[in-house]
């Protein structure tokens, strides 16, 4: 791990670094060196600040730290500026400026990385089964109310009845149309069923679709495990999902990185508080999880994250804004770098004062007017000590990254890819049989057990089936329906059509007549009954 040099003098009025001990990762140089202790990294963070003022780079440095301390990094990369860590950096005046500032020698190098894209285009695919992310992700990610998302739960308990695999997004569909079918059956097992609910719930899925959500669902699904490689020489691989034009579907994005947290929560034991985190998890554009959660998402965020540490990850949130993160959930982030905020409407200079209250004052520094002065790279820093208390807020200059500051070319990401521990294991898509399949064979099952059923019950099963005919009656009055042409089985002309109608008349009439003899309306109404259904099978020919 690059440390800050012990003997070299800095350009300004701070003191001399004295480099960051063993067990952190440096950050950069105050009035003494900041630094995380690896073993409270787990105890999570935030990163915020203006655009233009420094997070990026400071993510980029964190997680080349964490990679060298033997840390695994899952990253973001929404600019494409963070794919730059796969190479050696190289000599700029601003790097070589701030590292002589603070006294600190640059490595420059190339860090193992890993490319991930949902859409397989940048980076390996990476896919989760319908199964897996559930109906409170699904609902957050098609916006559903909360009687849609009671008839998604059915779904889904449906589903793990009856044991049909939803692994991608027509497995889903199918087991919807299926529920729609037979809700009359259901309704009284499970509740109220609509089919007008399941058609929003099916056109919800069609967005989804459109935005490319496809690509996610789906198997291989990833293995929580290929997020926590190592090097053979020691250090952590950095993953770095390229998330460009994940942005455009915001609501994917966050959904997807919430539904990763939640399976490293599932999946990974308790360890306690290692001497390490087992993955450092950098959560950027934060603000997109919890902009109009819902109450129950909320609470699951905040339940991951304040247990989640148990398991040996740390979150860092990176967001512009401290207010984008609930207080529910930043009373919990410990390790806190603040780059500046600009205040020029009540709304910012209300940003900066929440920013300034969640250190602990430095009697020292004015904290809300240095958030509002801090310079590109400085940031307000504040860690948790050894014994785990927040250390006092200090004016930070964030040491430059050792791996190239910006994007990488096509050439260079592709030789990255080719060379990954990956490559093979996600690339092509499997489709084993599932909901869509199953659910395609039982139907076609019961329409073959249908068939013959209703042809021995003499029942219509078609438009092409014919009917019985009326028995002796038929033969006493087929030659008046041969003349008028109701025998016939093909079209009838105006005139037939005409003859068939005062049959009919007649015939309710001569019932009626007869039900009248047997008494009152009741044997009127059951003389027709009897005449139309022993002239039925003329008539209908």
């Amino acid at each position: 791990m690059a440390k800050a040099k012990t003997s070299a003098k800095t350009t300004t009025k701070r003191a001399e670094p004295a480099g960051s001990p063993d067990g952190s990762v440096y950050i950069g140089q105050s009035v003494k060196p900041e630094y995380i202790w690896l073993r409270l990294a787990n105890r999570h963070g935030l990163i915020t600040g203006a655009t233009g003022t420094g997070k990026t780079v400071t993510l980029q440095g964190l997680a080349e730290a964490f990679s060298d301390a033997g840390v695994p990094v899952f990253c973001a990369d929404v600019k494409g500026d963070l794919s730059g860590v796969a190479e050696k950096g190289e000599s700029k005046p601003w790097i070589e400026e701030r590292a002589a500032k603070i006294g600190y020698t640059v490595e420059y190098q190339a860090y193992p990385v890993i490319f991930w894209d949902l859409f397989g285009k940048q980076g390996h695919p990476i896919r989760a089964t319908v199964t897996e992310v559930g109906p409170l992700l699904l609902s957050r990610l098609m916006n559903l109310n909360d009687t849609q998302e009671g008839v998604l739960n059915i779904a889904f308990k449906l589903a793990d009845e009856e044991k049909l695999p939803l692994l991608d997004l027509k497995d889903l569909q199918s087991l919807l149309e299926d529920l729609a079918a037979r809700a009359d059956t259901l309704t009284t097992r499970y509740g109220n069923i609509t089919k007008a609910t399941i058609g929003t719930i099916q056109r919800a899925l069609l967005v989804l679709e459109q935005q490319g959500a496809e690509h996610f669902f789906g198997e291989p699904a990833l293995k929580i495990g290929d997020l926590m490689r190592t090097t053979r020489d020691g250090r952590g691989l950095i993953s770095v999902l390229a998330a460009d034009r994940l942005m455009s579907s915001p609501r994917l994005y966050a959904t997807f990185l919430l539904f990763l947290l939640s399976e490293l929560f599932e999946e990974l034991p308790e360890v306690g508080d290692p001497d390490k985190p087992e993955l450092v998890f950098f959560f950027d554009e934060a603000h997109l999880l919890f902009r109009d959660a819902p109450k129950a998402l909320l609470e699951k965020v905040e339940q991951v994250v304040r247990l989640i540490r148990s398991k040996g990850v740390g979150v860092y949130f990176v967001t512009q804004n401290p207010l984008d993160i609930p207080d529910t959930v930043s009373r919990q982030l410990g390790n806190r770098i603040q780059h500046a905020l600009r205040a020029f409407t009540p709304a910012e200079q209300k940003a900066v004062r929440a920013a300034a209250q969640t250190f602990r004052k430095n009697p020292k520094i004015d904290t809300e007017q240095a958030i509002m002065q801090l310079g590109i790279g400085e940031a307000l820093v504040s860690t948790l000590d050894e014994r785990g208390q927040p250390t006092v807020a200090e004016i930070t200059w964030v040491k430059p990254p050792n791996s190239r500051v910006g994007p990488i070319s096509d050439a260079e990401r592709k030789a990255v890819i080719e060379e990954s521990p990956v490559r093979g294991v996600y690339d092509e898509r499997e489709d084993r049989e599932s909901a869509h399949e199953i659910l395609e064979k039982r139907n076609a099952e019961r329409a073959s057990q249908v068939e013959p059923e209703a042809r021995s019950s003499g029942r219509k099963t078609g438009p092409a089936k014919e009917e019985e005919g009326g028995g002796w009656l038929d033969w006493l009055l087929s030659p008046f329906t041969w003349i008028l042409g109701l025998g016939t089985r093909g079209r009838l002309t105006a005139s037939q059509k005409v003859a068939r109608e005062m049959t009919r008349r007649t015939g309710d009439e001569v019932g009626a007549a007869f039900g009248r003899a047997l008494g009152g309306k009741q044997g009127e109404a059951l003389g027709r009954q009897l005449s139309r259904g022993v002239l039925g099978g003329i008539l209908r020919r």
